[in-house]
């Protein structure tokens, strides 16, 4: 072997130990650098839609498992009378003629679904309790589902890095042991304190009857132990899913800006249409204050103008402008430009403002105020409401 070709060996070989340390350096690293803010109501909403919501699959699990184990130990006693009924069905037919496959099939297939359906049936509703659950409520998304080639290739380096070197596979792995250690804790206990039955059992002494009630009540009380343990497990495990959930919907500060803006507008676009809203007001505000009958101010801040229609029986006045600051100041002026009378009233004019829209007829509990107010004024003196 050349020196040339040493070296080049060399330096293809550092070049791998290279690609690998920096692929372990990515697998500790942040996931999602920069994504620091947590998600909007929005942001979360929209997961929601797309069929992404914190979910524990050890809940689904342990309730199906419960589910399922409950209605099995209520029905032991009848699924053991059915399995008899099949084994004498069959030995009693060993050497009869003309019994045919299809028989057999049809036969084995009716006990087999009165044992297994009700299982299953069970076991479905408490998927669905589950899931409702966990959602909140009843969702339903073909987003999941929806094929997605760009998976259809491994990523050997994400799936590691999701598996193994994180707290979401630490934490799978903790739980996967506590639950083998538990069932071997209560296996451990449960044979110990049965020893002496288990023994007779071996050494063929007892009775068939008592032999399979024995392991059915062992096997009953570990399975409501491991179903009623991967339930005990099953709530932490949610919140660690959600608050796994919620690291990954975080959101950077980009994002939050625009969604903002999405839901609120752009501020510039915002600006120009209250801008534009203003002009407005301001062309119609002269000739609305000039028919009005009254205008009732803070004085400074606030300026409502009131009109009262007669010709209408049984109404009540209506605002028929009302502004701001600046805007109050331009309602007076028109105010006085027009003769129309300007009344103080503090509480009443912040009320008015705030409660009622222009165009709104004022509210009954404005009613009693705003008869004094009219009562004062020279037009409806000798008007009878």
């Amino acid at each position: 072997m050349t020196a040339a070709q040493i070296n080049f060996n060399v330096n293809e070989c550092t070049r791998t130990a290279l690609k690998w340390s920096q692929l372990d350096l990515q697998w500790f690293a942040a996931e999602d650098e920069g994504r620091t803010e947590d998600p909007t109501q929005t942001q979360l909403d929209r997961a929601r839609k797309e069929g992404r919501v914190a979910k524990s699959q050890e809940f689904n699990g342990a309730l199906v498992f419960l589910f399922a184990i409950i209605v099995l130990i209520i029905s032991a006693s009848s699924i053991f009378t059915k399995l008899l009924e099949v084994y004498k069905f069959y030995f009693s037919r060993i050497n009869e003629k003309g019994v045919t496959p299809f028989t057999h099939m049809v036969v084995f297939l009716r006990y087999f679904l009165s044992i297994l359906l009700p299982i299953a049936v069970v076991a479905v509703v408490g998927g669905f309790l589950a899931n409702i659950v966990q959602n909140r409520g009843f969702l339903f998304s073909t987003k999941p589902i929806t094929p997605k080639f760009n998976k259809i290739l491994p990523h050997i380096g994400d799936y590691l890095k999701r598996t193994m070197f994180s707290k979401l596979g630490v934490f799978n792995i903790i739980k996967s042991v506590g639950k083998v250690a538990f069932i071997s804790i209560v296996c451990f206990n449960m044979i110990k304190n049965n020893l002496p039955e288990i023994l007779v059992m071996i050494q063929g002494r007892g009775a068939i009857a008592g032999c399979i009630s024995q392991i059915a009540s062992m096997a009953s009380k570990l399975l409501i132990f491991a179903a009623i343990f991967s339930l005990v497990v099953a709530i932490p495990d949610y919140y660690f899913q959600r608050k796994e959930f919620m690291e990954q919907m975080k959101m950077t500060r980009e994002q939050v800006k625009q969604e903002y803006k999405e839901m609120e507008g752009d501020p510039e676009v915002k600006s120009h249409l209250e801008q534009a809203k203003r002009q407005m007001l301001s062309r119609n505000i002269p000739k609305a204050v000039a028919e009005s009958d009254v205008v009732i101010t803070n004085p400074t801040h606030y300026a409502v103008a009131l009109k009262y229609d007669t010709t209408i029986d049984n109404s009540a006045p209506i605002v028929n402008a009302k502004g701001e600051d600046e805007l109050a100041q331009t309602i007076k002026r028109f105010a006085r430009e027009n003769d129309v009378p300007i009344v103080e009233n503090r509480p009443l004019a912040r009320g008015l403002y705030t409660d009622v829209k222009i165009g709104d007829i004022i509210p009954d509990n404005y009613w009693t105020a705003i008869s004094i107010v009219y009562s004062k004024l020279e037009k409806f003196k000798n008007y009878k409401k």
